[in-house]
């Protein structure tokens, strides 16, 4: 059996992928991935000792591009990523039995076409949840494309989204399509998520209430116990002291303000509490040489967040998912897209905090770390990891050799 499994996002988007593959190669099958190609991707799967092929543009460069992707280039940047993936998925997909598509809308509704036109299978999987359409809640509002304040239905605000996923999308993934000789699809989203979507969250972190408009399988989310060790010089700093405070937002980092390093800085010590800067794609950095104070870049967060006090973070879903498995208290900051959402299910389970707003000043972070602090918070995030799941991806890889055989 061989298995191509494709993305294009951030480390949140990859990330999930490595605990797959992993585990459907000890099943047996055989699997590539096709992923931006940013070194760190690379090193992480070249780790576990999966092979991959860079699609697109780093994500890396795109995300602190000037100027950044917004809703004027956003069906620039769709064709861009689709044609990125007719180059190189074609080969990748070679002898593939199925192929399993993740990330961006656009990198979803590509990766099909491309399995369409090979004649191979195809599951689509989202790593969270609020894309998919559901009678019970609302949909998110693209950037730049509010819904009307007059339509207030949850279905009807559903038909608006997505006739706003087919004008931001439809023209590059048909234009696509019709270049490769394929019919044009009616509906991008429909089709990016096909009849029977996967979900790939933890089942406590992020419920799916059952709906009669959409066949969703809920796996849990796709975690590889990572072994790594820390590096040395980061080891030495977390065994100097007390359990220190957390504060990265990876690749949202450039989006938390000028300055943000500073005021996460000086509302940790406002605590009374060690710091740890995660450097992110914003390369956050330290502001001072006192010794309470050390910054990090790439490094296991699995082992580095059972040593810390609070993770202070973006509220992406692999980090929110990261830090309650290891029961760690958290202060999320919500950025955009799929993050005010986790920043809300983190304050509804009792394990942390949702900071109101997306750029933090020294005093709100600093109340926010009161919160999160309290031994009440901690008790909670500790009885919560205990409840999350850790097979969601030895669940997904017998899901789909099932279904493939």
């Amino acid at each position: 059996m061989k298995v191509l499994l494709s993305t294009y996002g951030s480390r949140g988007d990859v990330e999930p992928l490595v605990g797959l593959a992993v585990r459907l190669r000890e099943l047996g099958a055989e699997v590539r991935v096709c992923a931006p190609p940013d070194e760190d991707f690379a090193e992480r799967l070249a780790g576990v000792g999966v092979s991959v092929v860079g699609v697109g543009r780093s994500a890396r460069a795109l995300t602190t591009a000037a100027p950044p992707p917004s809703p004027a280039n956003l069906p620039q940047h769709a064709a861009e990523l689709i044609a990125g993936q007719w180059e190189v998925m074609p080969a990748a997909a070679e002898g593939c039995d199925v192929l399993v598509a993740t990330g961006a809308m656009p990198a979803i509704a590509g990766a099909r076409s491309v399995a369409e036109k090979l004649g191979i299978g195809c599951v689509s999987a989202i790593f969270q949840q609020l894309t998919l359409p559901s009678p019970r809640r609302p949909p998110l509002a693209y950037p730049g494309r509010p819904f009307p304040p007059e339509v207030t239905g949850n279905r009807a605000l559903w038909e608006l989204d997505a006739r706003s996923i087919d004008a931001l999308f439809g023209a590059a993934l048909n234009t696509s399509r019709a270049s490769h000789g394929l019919p044009p699809v009616d509906h991008v989203r429909d089709y990016a998520f096909g009849e029977r979507p996967w979900l790939a969250t933890d089942p406590v972190l992020d419920p799916w209430v059952e709906t009669p408009d959409l066949d969703v399988v809920q796996t849990g989310a796709w975690v590889l116990p990572d072994e790594r060790p820390l590096p040395a010089q980061l080891t030495a700093f977390l065994d100097a002291g007390s359990p220190p405070v957390f504060v990265g937002f990876g690749s949202m980092a450039v989006r938390a303000g000028e300055g943000a390093a500073r005021v996460a800085i000086e509302a940790v010590r406002s605590r009374g509490r060690r710091v740890l800067v995660g450097r992110g794609w914003a390369d956050l950095g330290l502001v001072d040489d006192r010794d309470d104070c050390f910054a990090v870049g790439e490094a296991n967060h699995q082992r580095l967040f059972e040593r810390v006090a609070a993770v202070v973070h973006h509220g992406g879903a692999g980090t929110t998912t990261t830090a309650a498995r290891a029961g760690a208290p958290q202060v999320v900051v919500p950025q955009l897209a799929d993050q005010p959402y986790w920043a809300a299910r983190v304050a509804g389970l009792g394990i942390g905090v949702a900071h109101d707003g997306p750029v933090p000043t020294v005093a709100s972070l600093s109340a926010a770390l009161a919160t999160a602090l309290t031994p009440e918070t901690e008790a909670r995030a500790k009885a919560v990891a205990g409840t999350v799941r850790t097979d969601g991806a030895t669940q997904a890889a017998k899901l789909l050799l099932d279904a493939v055989g």
